[in-house]
């Protein structure tokens, strides 16, 4: 009995069309993509899509709650301190979204429907106020963790700075006689700087707290 031949390309899924779509925004941008360059790098034709995924903003939320899903959220079901908890956090919620900068602004418009993003934010807020947090203010830490962190993997700052020392005229910036290295000590100067606020910011809320006050 001869063989069936194998399928000359791998089957198309929701997986290989979310795993396609990431590298695509991840290479060239959110508006890099759309559903006809998508079914390219796939090599199907358009219409094959539909059958996985309705719409190019339903892609999209698969994507974001793709990167969302590799946020390490255990800390707040392992009876970690609400100090710790956050910390720990919000090293694992910027690392995921630094990996894929391209799609922080689509995440950063929140979580919609989506079920990665609602169970972070679940979780969050559940460790909030287990931790004696009031549910506004448990709310109100979530959505400033989220501003914090998105906007910290956004772009970096380090980069922003050419490495040119003929840029910076002390004449005209008289501080800035060392700015002319921050690019090459990029990673140093963002995670630091990321560090930096992220314990100021903890630390800050402890203040806050209704039973301890500090």
């Amino acid at each position: 009995m001869c063989c069936m031949a194998r399928p000359r390309k791998p089957l198309l899924s929701r997986e290989r069309i979310v795993t396609t779509a990431l590298a695509l925004v991840d290479a060239e941008g959110l508006a890099a993509l759309s559903t006809r360059r998508l079914a390219a790098e796939l090599g199907v034709s358009g219409p094959s899509l539909y059958n996985h995924f309705t719409t190019k903003d339903e892609i999209l939320d698969a994507v974001a709650d793709t990167v969302i899903a590799q946020v390490d959220i255990s800390m707040f079901d392992d009876g970690e301190d609400w100090r710790t908890a956050l910390l720990e956090w919000g090293r694992s919620y910027r690392a995921a979204l630094a990996a894929h900068p391209h799609i922080v602004p689509f995440l950063a418009q929140g979580p919609g429907r989506r079920p990665a993003g609602l169970r972070m934010a679940d979780a969050v807020f559940g460790g909030m106020v287990k931790a004696g947090w009031p549910p506004t203010y448990a709310t109100r830490i979530g959505a400033l963790m989220r501003y914090f962190v998105a906007g910290s993997a956004l772009g970096s700052f380090a980069r922003g700075f050419v490495d040119d020392p003929g840029a910076y005229d002390p004449a005209d910036y008289p501080h800035l006689g060392q700015a002319h290295l921050l690019a090459e000590h990029q990673e140093r100067v963002d995670e630091g700087a990321f560090e930096t606020g992220l314990r100021a910011l903890v630390d800050g809320l402890a203040l806050w707290h209704p039973e301890t006050g500090r």
